[in-house]
């Protein structure tokens, strides 16, 4: 992977974040759900 694809794999996770927390219902997060929502990215991302 070049470094540009992996500023952009960074940028698209970040994004896909943003995309969670401004389309929940929720506007305070407790830091376990946080860490659940990041866990559940990074397993999608780990699938083939």
């Amino acid at each position: 992977m070049t470094e540009k694809e992996i500023q952009f794999a960074k940028m698209a996770t970040l994004y896909e974040l943003r995309l969670i927390f401004s389309n929940g219902e929720k506007k305070e997060y407790t830091k376990e759900e946080l860490l659940e929502l990041i866990d559940k990215i990074a397993m999608s991302k780990a699938e083939p």
